[in-house]
């Protein structure tokens, strides 16, 4: 018989040893609401691995969830002749904690475990999977959500997100492990027995070696304001922007080291713009050409430039979009363009990416949402001896790639490839802003809006997926007063080669779409709003759509 929330709390209240877990074990008793929160469900896989609030409980990451869950991918791994694994971490509270936690648990299984010294980009552990050629990758990170989270990412050898099979496999593994069974010695035993190595530096420099490779240009005569706000990206997107010809580089200095708190931002998202605040201050102060913000494990890049009329701040699709233009562009130009060169992009990001690679011949890939099927298409590219003809791939979510040297969204590179790009346009006399104008003037004005809304605890999972069940039933036909041309349930789908998702697309007249779909990571449903006639008219068409978003959500 399967315990109760409040038996949980109990068994764990006996069992936990260390104080900073009991303090919070005891700070719940007699709150029932708490304890449901905490313990009334485990933590589970999504599109982004795991990921959870900092706390006490099956539902919190804490030392006792991180040993659970490394102990179940160690016996997954030893069941598969598995024995090696890196581990990297970001800047957040507790990184460094679990990152030992789950090397110490390799390590009591007779896995090796190579891990960073301090916190890196995620891009950075997948580069480390690839070149030591360990058998999974664990990073320590919540990307780019609030402070008091954190979260646990793992990688297959090829330096790719799990994929969905390999993280089911793991998750039965991880299912039979009692937290409280698991016993590890010392980092420093341990490192003794060779069990546990931290990397040497000259990793670092092989991979910012593998990041310049993809440059097709220089950023030379451009001031740039720089932002890691608090994060893994601290010191090596200054050098690599250094290495490619910045020399005005101004970073902004409550935001220059890392920091779990993120005191001057309390939701470190490149996407938000509160969270560029003191980055856009520093960049009208300084006169710069552009502002680049990357999150708390470097994987996401932010971007305001300067426009006709101060500043612009541009989304991940424009971000996309330009540097899909500026990629395919150049590399034509140098004569490096593979004949059959391909995007790929997730189903959720603009639409306008594909007309502009078009132009060039490109193959155009649709993926779902999640950067680990940009890998997997990658992969299969590899295993076909095609790998070159990948050229970019990029999420809404201001996540890009450009190379294969990585298998996952590369803030460090796409910080590079925009320095560039803005100072190709300079010398044009133009500015990114005004790029960006000219591409809607040629393919038509693609705007794309992104809403939220949140279901917290036991009781908002449960009416999330109430709401989604019903909107699938009811079979709507029009939204807003829009008819709906042709919609796509992405869990029955059978038109595209993709994996079941839980995601209902509608394609509505003029060109205008709604996306729907829950968060892998957050307890969030995001609607993914796109229109594509006048600025006007698209406004028109963004106030209908979010009227029905309420009114049924």
């Amino acid at each position: 018989m399967a315990l109760t929330n409040q038996q949980k709390y109990e068994n764990w209240l006996k069992k936990a040893k260390d104080k900073p877990t009991l303090e919070l074990l005891q700070l719940m008793k007699g709150d029932s609401k708490a304890i449901d929160n905490a313990f009334y469900k485990e933590l589970e896989f999504g599109t982004g691995g795991l990921r959870g609030e900092l706390g006490a409980g099956t539902n919190c990451l804490n030392v006792y969830t991180i040993a659970k869950v490394t102990q179940g991918i160690a016996d997954n791994m030893k069941a598969n002749g598995f024995s090696t694994v890196a581990i990297s971490m970001d800047s957040r509270i507790n990184s460094d904690i679990f990152c030992v936690k789950a090397a110490e648990v390799f390590a009591a299984n007779d896995i090796k475990a190579f891990v960073t010294k301090e916190c890196m980009p995620t891009p950075f552990l997948s580069f480390m999977v690839r070149e030591l050629k360990t058998d999974i990758g664990v990073m320590i990170t919540a990307s780019h959500n609030p402070s008091q989270y954190n979260g646990y990412k793992v990688y297959g050898s090829d330096g790719c997100q799990l994929t969905d099979k390999r993280a089911n496999d793991m998750i039965a593994c991880i299912d039979r492990v009692d937290p409280f069974e698991v016993v590890t010695k010392s980092i420093d035993f341990y490192q003794n027995k060779g069990l546990i190595e931290v990397v040497s530096n000259e990793l670092e420099v092989q991979y910012l070696s593998a990041v310049k490779a993809q440059s097709v240009g220089n950023a030379k005569g451009i001031k740039v304001v720089y932002t890691p706000l608090n994060g893994a990206g601290y010191r090596v997107v200054p050098e690599i922007l250094r290495e490619v010809g910045v020399e005005d580089l101004y970073i902004v200095t409550e935001q220059s080291k890392p920091d779990g708190r993120f005191l001057t931002c309390s939701y470190p998202n490149p996407e938000k713009t509160e969270a560029l605040k003191l980055g856009l201050e520093l960049l009208q102060k300084s006169n710069a050409d552009l502002l680049i913000a990357t999150d708390p494990d470097a994987d996401r890049m932010g971007l305001a430039v300067k426009a006709r009329k101060g500043y612009r701040l541009l989304s991940g699709n424009e971000t996309g979009v330009l540097l899909t233009d500026y990629l395919f562009y150049r590399r034509k130009a140098l004569g490096t363009l593979p004949k059959k060169p391909i995007l790929c992009k997730t189903i959720v990001s603009s639409e306008l990416a594909i007309k502009v690679a078009d132009e060039y011949g490109a193959e155009s890939f649709d993926v779902l949402t999640g950067f680990k099927y940009i890998g997997e298409v990658i992969l299969g590219l590899e295993n076909r001896g095609e790998e070159d003809r990948f050229v970019f791939g990029f999420e809404e979510s201001y996540g890009c790639l450009a190379g294969t040297y990585v298998r996952d969204k590369d803030a460090v590179v796409a910080s590079m490839l925009v320095a560039e790009m803005a100072a190709y346009y300079k010398k044009l006399g133009k500015s990114l802003a005004d790029r960006i104008e000219e591409i809607y003037a040629k393919f038509g004005t693609y705007q794309h809006k992104l809403l939220s809304k949140e279901f917290p605890g036991a009781t908002g999972d449960a009416k999330m997926k109430q709401l989604l069940k019903d909107l699938r039933e009811k079979n709507p036909t029009e939204m807003g007063g829009i008819k709906i041309i042709k919609s796509i349930d992405y869990l029955i789908q059978s038109e595209v080669d993709l994996p079941p998702s839980n995601v209902l697309s509608y394609n509505l007249e003029g060109g205008a779409q709604l996306i729907v779909r829950p968060s892998g990571t957050e307890p969030l449903i995001k609607f993914y709003l796109t229109a594509a006639k006048t600025p006007n008219e698209n406004m028109v068409i963004f106030e209908k759509l979010e009227k029905f978003i309420k009114k049924h959500f």
